[in-house]
């Protein structure tokens, strides 16, 4: 993997310890929101969880998690401990400075000590904080002191939970890596925006192996056993020299199979993703009939209007079964509303298409970034009204006053008009047709905002429609964004006038209502580690 070689360097910083000593929730504590899962069972992180932190009066990091080293010795013990302890060492080996966390209220423990005696001898040159979490009260403290035996030093003490220290933790942060060399490999942060891919799917269709493809190394953990992934963790590439980050996720399944927190908060992180990303990839395992959770999937991906690329994964598996053509057909049976989505087939675990799929993913990502100046929209709006014209309601004809496109990401058309109750979703249907057809969207989401004349600013009502109902307005120049609430987060316009309705049966699917992400986002309170 190549990376950038100019700019402000960004420094990794890696959280190392035993299970349950609470690194995920340091790591949550110091991002500012919740990025890794914290629960109490032991194992719950696998993969390294990375994200970017901008420190208080210090240095942006990226601040990576590591799962549990030593799982075996626990009750809960999984059969990817060596796994595990793969990228556990891949990411001490890219550190520029470790955490190593140890819980002051079961003081040093034999596990910790073989923790400490890994360090010392592993080929590591980063400098080593010793950090005593849960220090919740002042009784802790004396005992946390014994682990200066360890040789890193006198402990920081802190509590993730309770936020104690904080300030005193990044102070330290900052002093240590005042001193790091940049590498010659390392990430730099004043790039543009790179954009996110979301590799979403049911269980077992291929993500983490598709993943790893991506990015050129065993990145992520790859196991037959269902549920492997957790966490959705961030993976930066590069293809062609443009850099990437791939979003892997865990395997989404029916709501009522979802029986235990970690599956959840798994299941809640995987739809978030699809917010934060620009592109999404939708898993389809080509050795097992379609699902209805593929479907729901589909709906979310289309609810967020987010661009999508169907990929067929396994497909030397199941090619002697059916041709692509064939194949193709079924999806349109089976995955209703995604028919102007690319279908790619491809073998994660031969890393075959690969290349394919990051140019369309890169394809869509440009679509959704064109605009198209109003006044191009408006001639082409005053011809469909020309030879489409609706049928009129009682007698009423419709017009549109005014089109402008409002936003990027996903492309968003406003159109002002003397009745939006005329504009059926029927004949937005074939609005939407007419604007794939022909302009650059043929392939993405698109949003149509339908307001009556009246939300026009005055000075383009008098510039708009004639009597006679032609198009004369040009204001290409006219900025939008205070015209609608549109969403920092996902670029999304905030509105109830979506030309995706979800249907009875997605207001009571198996995700159990996965679309009020709000809500999701306050049940997701239950692993904030200022709540536990």
């Amino acid at each position: 993997m190549t990376t950038q070689k100019t700019g402000k360097y960004l420094p990794r910083v890696v959280i190392v310890g035993r299970p349950n000593v609470g690194k995920s929730s340091l790591l949550n504590m110091l991002a500012g929101r919740r990025v890794s899962i914290v629960d109490p069972t032991a194992g719950v992180t696998r993969d390294r969880v990375a994200t970017q932190v901008e420190l208080t009066s210090g240095p942006t990091i990226e601040l990576v998690d590591t799962g549990g080293y030593g799982i075996d010795g626990y009750e809960d013990k999984t059969d990817l401990t060596a796994d595990i302890e793969r990228q556990i060492a891949r990411g001490l080996a890219e550190a520029d400075l470790i955490l190593f966390v140890f819980d002051a209220q079961s003081g040093v423990t034999p596990l910790d000590e073989t923790v400490a005696t890994m360090l010392r001898h592993a080929s590591i040159t980063a400098p080593i904080l010793l950090l005593a979490n849960k220090v919740d009260s002042s009784k802790f403290e004396a005992e946390a002191y014994n682990a200066m035996q360890m040789g890193f030093g006198e402990p920081l003490m802190i509590s993730a939970t309770t936020r104690h220290n904080r300030f005193e933790l990044v102070d330290a942060i900052t002093q240590a890596l005042k001193k790091v060399v940049p590498r010659k490999d390392m990430e730099t942060i004043d790039e543009p925006h790179v954009p996110k891919i979301a590799l979403v799917g049911k269980r077992n269709a291929g993500k983490s192996t598709l993943t790893n493809a991506l990015a050129g190394e065993q990145r992520v953990i790859v196991n037959a056993q269902e549920g492997t992934t957790r966490d959705s963790v961030d993976v930066r590439f590069e293809i062609d020299g443009r850099a990437f980050i791939a979003i892997d996720t865990a395997g989404v399944r029916k709501g009522k199979s979802v029986k235990q927190d970690i599956e959840y908060y798994s299941q809640h992180r995987a739809l978030r993703s699809i917010r934060r990303a620009d592109v999404v990839l939708l898993l389809i395992d080509a050795t097992v009939p379609t699902s209805q959770v593929d479907s729901k999937l589909g709906a979310e991906i289309l609810r967020h209007y987010k661009p999508v690329v169907i990929v067929v994964n396994k497909w030397d598996l199941a090619e002697k079964n059916y041709t692509q053509d064939e194949y193709v057909e079924y999806l349109d049976k089976s995955m209703g509303g995604l028919s102007f989505a690319p279908i790619i087939f491809v073998s994660a675990a031969k890393s075959e298409g690969i290349t394919d799929v990051v140019k369309m993913a890169l394809n869509l990502y440009e679509q959704a970034s064109h605009r198209v100046s109003t006044g191009i929209l408006n001639r082409f709006f005053g011809d469909i009204m020309v030879t489409h014209q609706p049928k009129s309601r009682l007698g009423k004809r419709v017009k549109i006053y005014f089109v402008t496109q409002i936003e990027t990401h996903p492309p968003t058309i406003g159109l002002f008009v003397n009745d939006p109750d005329l504009f059926d979703p029927s004949y937005q249907r074939f609005l939407l047709g007419r604007i794939r057809d022909e302009l650059p969207y043929s392939e993405v989401p698109i949003r149509l905002l339908i307001r009556p004349r009246k939300s026009l600013p005055k000075n383009l009502r008098k510039k708009s429609m004639d009597e006679t109902g032609a198009l004369d307005a040009d204001d290409a120049n006219t900025d939008w964004s205070g015209e609608f609430d549109i969403d920092n987060n996902t670029g999304i316009v905030v509105d109830d006038g979506a030309n995706y309705e979800p249907t009875d049966d997605d207001e009571n699917d198996d995700f159990d209502n996965f679309d009020d992400m709000d809500e999701l986002d306050e049940l997701d309170g239950a692993d904030d580690p200022s709540k536990k």
